[in-house]
């Protein structure tokens, strides 16, 4: 099996599931045992000042206290993932996705952004996507999914809603020109 890690996962316009339609996923794990990984471009009603203010933590040192935060997936709603730029701080419960992005699940982060000192570059979710072993690669066959490898520029420099036809185009792909019927050989 080849690991879709660092990976796009890019929903095919016949995917009707509300909590995945129109929405591109990065994948920051995929093994034998499943796959994981947050919706990049589906921000919420609520910015990171009012999520800040809700965990009790001031931020009036944070240049982007304005940030949407994401909806990241129906799986674990009331937690927080942060998708960041790697770097050099050693944050708590930290995985290196590839060797410039990280994913952070650890409130000295929260601190350390609120206080105006975290990474420069960051994607603030509440929940995460999970997928079973073999459940992914199910759905790929099935042609519910495209996955190109992912470029941290389409993370962090394009807006929300330019992301998904990003990510698509590394494959040449325009998605507006696909059919929303799946067909098989």
């Amino acid at each position: 099996m080849q690991s879709l890690r660092n990976h796009f996962l890019l929903a095919m316009p016949h995917l009707e599931d509300p909590n995945f339609a129109g929405s591109l996923s990065y994948l920051c794990d995929h093994d034998d045992n499943g796959t994981m990984g947050v919706i990049v471009n589906r921000p919420l009603d609520l910015t990171l000042d009012a999520l800040l203010e809700q965990l009790e933590l001031d931020a009036d040192e944070c240049p982007t206290r304005d940030a949407p935060v994401y909806y990241g997936g129906p799986v674990h709603r009331d937690r927080g993932f942060i998708l960041h730029r790697g770097d050099s701080q050693p944050w708590d419960s930290s995985l290196q996705v590839a060797h410039n992005v990280a994913l952070t699940t650890s409130m000295d982060m929260l601190q350390a952004i609120a206080a105006g000192k975290g990474p420069a570059n960051f994607l603030v979710c509440l929940g995460c996507c999970g997928w079973e072993a073999g459940q992914l690669e199910t759905e790929l066959k099935d042609n519910t999914w495209l996955t190109v490898e992912a470029q941290a520029g389409i993370l962090f420099d394009l807006p929300a809603e330019q992301r998904l036809h990003g990510a698509a185009g590394i494959l040449g792909v325009d998605l507006n020109l696909l059919s929303s019927q799946a067909g098989h050989s």
